[in-house]
């Protein structure tokens, strides 16, 4: 197969606008809205990543680059991510529905020699798209408005490299690459006053750091196996570029601003954007047939600069469960045995703090593979699927309830490239 086809609040009261990268009115604080890079498959599995080494030989985990032993093909994947948010909040009884689509993974992976395997991929790894309006009557009968608005992205280019040092023990390194640009600015509007009073952060980033894997697999007589995993991210070698203005200034009929008068202008830099992040993870399975596993992800808050204040995220974790299971590889008469299914639950403490309030969230997923029509277990090409069902956040303190679904669709093509033939 040689031809690739291209897929191609803040607390009180809210009001989402325009369609992005993901929805949530969270995505106002810090880097925004932070997407877990996971392939489709691993999101059918609550994100089981640090422990999984998959059975198949055409799929490559770029989470953990040590869990690729299998990987005996070419892989191709391609996926697309649609994401249903229904948000709520008791202020004013509001309620809103988003949806937003996106191209959510597309990578390249192949084996170097039996021990040595190699992957290229891009996602993106967070976004922000909010418009929140906040007014409050004074005591002198003047109305205040609070407009806050922001947007941008970072997107992440992945190099990964796995080498299997004996049959039980192997050992990965992934370099992340982390660019893009965020914004976000809140306009103080009075009825009393003629100017508007903006406060505006702009956010460049250019990052750079390592996530390195270790994996270790015991293989038993019976055809099962217990798979220990570990991963840790460190190392920003470069930083975030942070410009602050106070200013003054009105809107003409065009929207454009006039009269602008910069009260205070702040330059900064800082490498912690991206800070320390790690995972352990156990799985014990029967080859081809199944597999179960869980996992437990740290990350250290960190602190970006928000409106031209310090905002802190607090240290955040996260617990996931799952598996899969193929009734069987090897029947051709009946397709539905042939598919794999997918499983998880997980529950993540999150590292927002609103309101003396933790904004936490859990769910559950499921998933399948469908294979390609004749596709044989040794060119194990077809169809990802991957649904998310979840909760984040609360209706407690004027914060916002947000339930979602998101569905995932991924093509992975996989075939001999790049291998010599030993006959013609």
């Amino acid at each position: 197969m040689k031809h690739i086809f291209a897929l191609s609040f803040i607390t009180a009261g809210f009001f989402l606008n325009a369609q992005n990268i993901g929805n949530s009115p969270y995505a106002a604080y810090g880097i925004g809205d932070v997407k877990y890079d996971n392939t489709v498959e691993n999101t059918g599995m609550a994100g089981l990543t640090t422990a999984y080494i998959t059975d198949f030989n055409s799929s490559f985990n770029f989470m953990n680059p040590a869990a690729n032993e299998n990987l005996q093909l070419t892989a191709i994947k391609v996926e697309a991510t649609n994401e249903n948010n229904f948000f709520r909040s008791d202020y004013n009884d509001y309620k809103v529905t988003k949806h937003s689509t996106y191209l959510s993974n597309i990578s390249i992976a192949f084996p170097l020699s039996q021990k040595v395997k190699f992957g290229l991929g891009y996602q993106p790894y967070s976004s922000k798209s909010y418009d929140v309006v906040v007014s409050q009557t004074e005591a002198d009968g003047s109305v205040k408005l609070n407009a806050y608005h922001g947007e941008g992205s970072l997107n992440t280019v992945q190099a990964a490299l796995s080498y299997q040092i004996s049959p039980a023990f192997a050992l990965g390194l992934r370099t992340n690459f982390y660019f893009g640009n965020l914004y976000d600015i809140d306009e103080l509007v009075s009825s009393n006053a003629e100017l508007i009073n903006g406060y505006e952060t702009r956010n460049r980033v250019n990052n750079f750091n390592f996530t390195a894997g270790a994996t270790y697999q015991k293989k038993f007589e019976n055809d099962r196996k217990l798979t220990l995993g570990a991963t840790t991210t460190f190392g920003n070698s470069s930083k975030m570029e942070s410009t602050y203005i106070n200013s003054t200034y009105f809107y003409n009929s065009n929207e454009v601003k006039n009269y602008v008068s910069i009260i205070e202008q702040t330059n900064t830099t800082a490498n912690n954007l991206l800070p320390l992040e790690a995972s352990l993870g156990l799985g014990f399975g029967h080859n081809q047939r199944w597999f179960i596993g869980s996992q437990v992800n740290y990350r250290r808050g960190e602190t970006i600069q928000f409106v031209g204040q310090d905002f802190l995220n607090k240290d955040s974790y996260r617990v996931a469960a799952g598996g899969w299971i193929l009734p069987n590889v090897n029947n051709f008469r009946n397709y539905f045995e042939r598919i794999i299914y997918r499983y998880g639950a997980f529950y993540e403490k999150g590292n927002l703090h609103i309101n003396d309030t933790d904004i936490n969230r859990f769910g559950v997923t499921f998933g399948a593979t469908l294979p390609f029509k004749n596709t044989s277990i040794n060119r194990m090409s077809g169809l990802d699927v991957a649904v998310e069902l979840g909760k984040r956040g609360t209706l407690n303190n004027n914060l916002v309830n947000q339930n979602y679904i998101n569905l995932k669709v991924g093509f992975n093509f996989a075939d001999r490239w790049f291998q010599k033939r030993l006959y013609n």
